[in-house]
């Protein structure tokens, strides 16, 4: 018993047809693409199954599903509701797990991990999905879609850094040293003085402000709130398509940039971090834009052009999101941000993960024709430069983050508990130092 009833149900209407079970599974797999219409939940289908054909072409279309249990039963995927239904004997639908990938003749050794969004309800029956679409319809409206991307990016941002700025009070020595910036804006600390400290501080606590307000146009959300929303799921999705590329040697389908998904993408850890980036280059940009003044001197410069300061900020964000920098390897970050809305791996052949040029061993290994030659590898971007702060954090909730905090500090406590212990026993000869550290307890 391995075929199926399947109806597929969009805005459009409903597909309906007898299928072989494993397809089924596959199409719910898709969810992970977070399709929204029936076309886009076929182009998903190609991370799991190699399109030969139209998988659905014999389908039927209507305004009804087809209840009728056929073989191995029936399975619904309802895209408008995110409900699947599925009253099957050939497998037990699930949010998380993994497809053997199909080459167009036979199901391969190839496991694709895939997770469907936490909004999707999976029920067991046809009439546990009737009375869930009617619980489900009864329910308020979501929230309607949203570009978050045009407030994120554009004339609210601007707006918000150069009316924040107003109430900054900069002297010759800092505003010298905001000249002298990262990519990310920030003095090097061993070179800040006092003022310069005070200033650092009051950029990190505007861009903190920014990050941690709640705003209408968001529809009662932070920016911090909206960039976080999706970040576990899309950093699973990018994880999942690396493994897939490394396992096929191939690259893995993309979302289109027509599709649901890709036009109101969340946002992965990539591009969190070059957000962070970003806006701390642009809150340092508008302080440079400066002289060295009073605040009431700078209120009324600022307040006589502001659309001029908006379209000096627009013109360097265009420019730092659309050159190569230095902290992205020579990578441009509105590429690398695309590249994560279309769940696409950044990449690495084998020669460009040599550490030693001059070491043997490591040309072998990045030699792409040697038997010993590694496959591709993936660059990630961690976050690891931005403050330890709550607001810069990727913990959704503030008891998260201190939970974090307490568990690293009961770390950090009896790592060096533990390595003065081992420090003492070497004093007392119990122990013999490590020479590969130095005699230091690891």
């Amino acid at each position: 018993m391995s075929e199926l009833t399947l109806n597929l149900i969009d805005a459009g209407g409903t597909l309906h047809g007898r299928i072989h079970g494993s397809v089924a599974d596959a199409a719910i797999a898709a969810l992970s693409a977070e399709p929204e219409t029936i076309p886009e939940l076929v182009a998903a289908l190609a991370r799991y199954i190699k399109p030969l054909d139209k998988p659905f072409a014999w389908f039927r279309s209507g305004q009804r599903i087809d209840a009728e249990r056929w073989d191995a039963g029936i399975v619904i995927i309802d895209l408008t509701t995110r409900i699947v239904a599925a009253e099957s004997s050939y497998s037990q639908p699930v949010h998380e797990g993994q497809i053997h990938y199909h080459d167009g003749t036979q199901a391969t050794d190839i496991p694709i991990l895939f997770r469907v969004p936490d909004d999707w309800l999976f029920v067991n029956s046809v009439e546990a999905y009737q009375w869930s679409l009617l619980r489900r319809n009864r329910e308020p409206s979501v929230k309607p879609p949203l570009d978050v991307r045009e407030i994120l990016y554009g004339t609210p941002l601007l707006e918000f850094i150069i009316n924040e700025c107003k109430n900054i009070t900069i002297t010759e020595a800092a505003a010298d040293e905001g000249k002298r910036t990262s990519v990310a804006g920030e003095p090097a600390p061993e070179t800040r003085d006092l003022g310069e400290d005070r200033l650092y501080r009051e950029v990190c606590a505007i861009h903190a402000r920014w990050l941690m307000t709640a705003r209408e146009d968001l529809l009662g959300d932070s920016p911090r709130d909206v960039m976080l929303a999706k970040q576990d799921f899309i950093d699973f999705d990018l994880h999942s398509r690396s493994l897939q590329w490394s396992l096929q040697n191939e690259g893995p389908p993309c979302l289109s940039k027509e599709s649901f998904a890709y036009r109101f993408a969340g946002f992965g850890t990539h591009e969190w971090v070059i957000y962070y980036d970003l806006v701390r280059y642009l809150i340092w940009s508008a302080i440079e834009g400066k002289s060295p003044t009073e605040v009431g001197t700078l209120n009324a410069q600022l307040d006589d052009g502001m659309q001029f300061e908006i379209n000096r900020l627009a013109e360097i964000r265009s420019d730092w999101l659309n050159q190569p920098q230095d902290d992205y390897d020579g990578r441009i970050p509105a590429v690398l941000i695309e590249n994560e809305r279309k769940r696409l791996p950044i990449a690495l052949r084998p020669r460009d993960m040599i550490i030693d040029e001059d070491c043997p061993t490591c040309q072998m290994l990045g030699d792409e024709t040697s038997p010993l030659g590694m496959g591709v590898g993936f660059w990630f971007l961690d976050g690891s430069q931005m403050e330890e702060d709550f607001a810069f954090s990727s913990f959704r909730t503030r008891e998260e983050w201190e939970a974090e905090n307490h568990r690293r500090a009961e770390f950090d406590k009896e790592f060096n508990r533990k390595g003065e212990e081992r420090k003492q026993r070497i004093a007392r000869g119990e122990l013999e130092p490590d020479p590969d550290f130095d005699g230091e307890p690891f």
